[in-house]
């Protein structure tokens, strides 16, 4: 009976491991998001400051925002057009959140259409990181060696998540790394692209322009959402926020997609490519 006791405490510790090696935002944390997107939407703003500077293209606001005793801060923007040689569009910030919080990935904060100044634009929550990838890379700071496998399982999810959003501009700042090393993505800003550029081959991909960077292992239940994504699912996931041309876009990356997995099965095994 002690037996069987142990292999199941065991079984329990493993999966719970498993299960947190995925996770960005925690359980408990993505169970709040939609408390944040009625906050973003409705907290009045206490303080207000513009970025400008040479990495913030966009000029973003960064709100204080307070309601019922609650002060956080938040990120607005409006872009949208050509800047600086990059399409921008804030609706994609709101289109990339909602795909993330429908492919269960927790990994970009909750982000709200929010009128400021008369204007429309998304609101991000901010996030407070222990460090961005540039900090880690520049300081030369080492993954602990007991984070190095959930990261590394992180870095291969965001890598799927930016070949379905077609993010060609995934720079080092927009890793923004919490205390206990979970990843959190921002900016996506420059995604969403319909060019055949962006329809015909992966970003991270063996012919892409990360070629170097692959996806590797995916979670299983990933896999069988982007399997289940169609016209209808991703127009009623994004609304408003993404066009029919977009829409169609990421249905092409999306056959791409399951090809890719579908033929890294056949060649190393399923074990080896997906993971529950």
């Amino acid at each position: 009976m002690k037996k069987r006791i142990l292999i199941f405490t065991l079984f329990i510790i493993v999966l719970g491991f498993s299960l947190q090696s995925i996770a960005q935002f925690t359980s408990e944390e993505a169970a709040e998001r939609e408390k944040w997107e009625e906050f973003l939407q409705n907290a009045e703003v206490a303080e207000q400051e513009q970025m400008r500077n040479r990495e913030a293209v966009t000029s973003p606001w960064v709100l204080t925002l307070e309601k019922d005793g609650v002060r956080k801060r938040a990120l607005w923007k409006n872009p949208e057009g050509l800047m600086k040689g990059f399409l921008e569009n804030w609706k994609w910030e709101i289109a990339s959140y909602r795909l993330d919080k429908y492919l269960a990935l927790n990994m970009v904060p909750p982000t709200v259409e929010r009128r400021f100044k008369g204007n429309r634009g998304s609101c991000q929550l901010w996030v407070d990181s222990k460090m961005s990838l540039k900090q880690k890379m520049e300081k030369k700071i080492e993954t602990p060696s007991y984070k190095v496998f959930p990261w590394n399982r992180a870095l291969y999810l965001q890598r799927a998540f930016d070949n379905l959003i077609a993010n060609e501009d995934r720079h080092q700042n927009q890793y923004l790394i919490t205390e206990d090393w979970r990843m959190i993505l921002i900016d996506h800003s420059r995604t969403f692209r319909t060019s055949k550029a962006f329809t015909t081959k992966l970003i991270y991909s063996e012919k892409g322009k990360e070629s170097k960077y692959l996806m590797k292992e995916l979670p299983r239940a990933f896999y069988e959402k982007l399997k289940a994504l169609n016209q209808e699912v991703i127009q009623e996931v994004v609304g408003e926020y993404l066009t029919d041309k977009e829409i169609e876009a990421v249905l092409m990356r999306r056959e791409l997609m399951v090809q890719w997995i579908e033929d890294r099965i056949k060649q190393f095994g399923e074990d080896k490519v997906l993971y529950d």
